[in-house]
């Protein structure tokens, strides 16, 4: 053979299971500090931007100080300490087994899981997330906290309802995010709760509420005491309820804030990175600031003729957020709305100010993810997500999207996840779901369904390319299943069993091994697994008893169906009355099969079955 592979990073399935050589992004280098800045990554397109090789460590608060310990800086460390006004310092073993020791003021008590983490603490929360990521100790999670390059949003108030903690950074599973809110025109606080728990239901790690209509306060509060995942909010919606923009002041801003953190809030998107001398980068751009945030302040900025008041507060926001341990989710103010104002000279500009932001709320001890894009080319996203990388000094990256084309309204979910698998794999932590309705108007029930389905696929897919140790299994697990063509495990793998399995019965209500794609004699499945010499579909744990006759549609199966629009009402009667028969035998029902094989043929393949198997999940 006259081929090479390239150098491979870590095999994405726990067994190595299959004949795929592993994963082609680099080989994974978890490790404390600067050395970890590659963990999880895509290798690199000739001119893109270098990791920066500063982390939250080299932005400590005054009065600290921190070595990674030899046993010659130990006792450098001992002569320092003494010479040092009242010191406290904490010494700890690092997961790659280096001592770190911190200097620090005395009296100082801890109050974010940065803090804790640069003191080497290994909180609750911590250990609840390596539970939950399943390849990372809890002490790699404390060390990826310290480096800045991971964060647990978790406000203490949220711990005390029924958030069960959780962490964006590289080193972890990609996650995503689903918005929601009531509207001046549409939804309320009963609806949002209902969409929260739908959008947990179909896979959200976080969701956002951005509410700017209704009882803006009461509808947070109940999300907030409802919800498993961490909420986030942009915190200026509520700021300019009841007042003129032009009124929006220091007290408003600031106590906003305290409000909404005293309510529990586990994230603010705080847009302090759009400047005054920003705005006439603007001018030329074919849709101008669409973020509704960056658009408030730049008016505020313009009519003042003053700097961004959020920016200008930053230390005494920080104060704030790091009391309840409030994540920033420092929000793209001038992120691009269309593909023709990507990566232009106002994006850019703004995505340098926040890594300056991020340098400052780590010096405050306060946990950091910067927002990103929006609308970008498929050309562009690697460029974007290393851009990133640099200037903010690897802290989480969390994107919209972003969409690869604009014209396709109705159909954003699909343009954006596309984008969205990119983007994972070249940087992003966490991935903020667009639904259909996106740029059309206020999601309803399904259309977040279909945007955190579309963006579960994006987050996985992305996994699996960067080689997540144990990403693939269940993929290999549905493989086997397929192919010994079993079908009741194939659904109960899948991510949505109600949905494959209401597919499958729509043309054939038995499962045999042939399906009604290809029939029995055309089944390239069912002769692979006749082959002697192939092991495809011989797993021992999957074999079964053909054939099997399923039981009638759930309501929940039929109104998949019925959704689809291409079924008459006889023909959803039937399926749902489908088990009164052996095989459905009524004209157009159960004839899948090749060209080659006749009706009774093919019906003779079950013509002897009498059980019926329920599903349960």
């Amino acid at each position: 053979m006259n081929y090479e592979l390239p150098e491979l990073g870590q095999n994405p399935s726990s067994t190595a299971a299959g004949t795929s050589p592993g994963s082609f992004a680099k080989k994974p280098r978890l490790a404390p500090g600067a050395e970890g800045r590659w963990t999880f990554s895509s290798p690199d397109t000739p001119g893109m931007p270098q990791p920066s090789e500063k982390t939250a460590w080299d932005f400590l608060p005054e009065g600290w100080s921190t070595e990674e310990l030899s046993v010659q800086s130990r006792e450098s460390r001992a002569r320092q300490v003494s010479s040092t006004l009242n010191p406290q310092r904490s010494t700890f073993a690092q997961s790659n087994g280096i001592e770190r020791t911190v200097t620090y003021p005395a009296g100082f008590e801890p109050s974010t899981q940065l803090e804790n983490a640069r003191l080497g603490i290994v909180t609750p929360e911590m250990t609840r997330v390596a539970e939950r990521e399943g390849h990372l100790s809890p002490e790699q999670v404390r060390d990826e906290v310290a480096a800045g390059r991971m964060v647990i949003p978790a406000n203490k108030v949220h711990l005390s309802y029924q958030l069960d903690p959780m962490a964006i950074g590289r080193a972890s599973k990609t996650k995503i995010n689903a918005n929601m809110g009531a509207s001046p025109i549409s939804s309320g606080t009963d609806e949002e709760v209902e969409k929260l728990k739908w959008a947990e239901r179909w896979g959200a790690d976080t969701v956002m509420d951005l509410s700017t209509g209704g009882n803006i306060d009461e509808c947070r509060g109940a999300i907030i005491r409802n919800s498993n995942v961490p909420i986030g909010t942009v915190p200026i919606y509520s700021m300019i309820i009841g007042r003129k923009l032009y009124d929006l002041d220091a007290d408003a801003i600031l106590s906003s804030l305290r409000h909404q953190a005293g309510q529990g809030v586990d994230y603010f998107t705080i847009h302090a990175g759009v400047l005054r001398e920003h705005l006439p980068y603007v001018k030329e751009r074919l849709i101008g600031i669409v973020s509704r945030g960056g658009s408030l302040l730049a008016k505020w900025m313009i009519d003042h003729n003053e700097q961004n008041p959020m920016y200008t507060l930053w230390e005494d926001i920080c104060d704030i957020m790091r009391e309840y341990d409030v994540t920033f989710s420092i929000g793209d103010g001038l992120r691009p709305g269309g593909l023709a104002d990507a990566t232009d000279r106002a994006q850019l500009s703004e995505l340098s100010t926040l890594g300056e932001l991020t340098e400052r709320a780590w010096r405050k001890g306060v946990q950091v993810m910067i927002e990103g894009p929006g609308h970008v080319p498929f050309d562009q996203i690697e460029y974007n997500m290393k851009l990133q990388r640099t200037l903010c000094h690897g802290a989480p990256f969390y994107v919209l999207g972003p969409l690869v084309t604009d014209m396709f309204p109705g159909y954003d979910h699909i343009t954006s996840c596309i984008g969205a698998t990119a983007a994972g794999y070249h940087g992003a932590s966490m991935l903020c779901y667009v639904t259909p309705k996106e740029h059309l108007g206020l999601p309803k029930k399904d259309d977040v369904k279909q945007g955190c389905v579309a963006y579960k696929i994006a987050a996985h897919a992305a996994d699996v390319a960067l080689g997540i140790p144990g990403s693939r299994d269940q993929d290999d697990e549905l493989t086997k299943a397929r192919a010994a063509l079993n079908w009741q495990k194939h659904f109960d793998l899948s991510f949505d069993p109600d949905l494959a399995r209401a597919y499958h019965d729509e043309d054939l209500d038995v499962d045999t091994d042939f399906c009604a794609m290809c029939g029995h004699d055309w089944c390239s499945v069912r002769i692979s697994k006749e082959i002697v010499e192939f092991a495809s579909g011989k797993d021992q744990d999957y074999q079964w008893k053909l054939a099997k006759k399923t039981a009638a549609l759930t309501p929940e199966q039929q109104a998949i169906l019925e959704k689809r629009g291409v079924l008459s009402p006889e023909e959803i009667h039937k399926l749902a009355s489908k088990t009164k028969k052996a095989v459905g035998a009524e004209a157009g029902k159960a004839n899948c099969h090749s060209d080659y094989v006749d009706t009774e043929a093919a019906q003779a393949l079950q013509k002897d079955v009498t059980l019926v198997e329920l599903h349960t999940r």
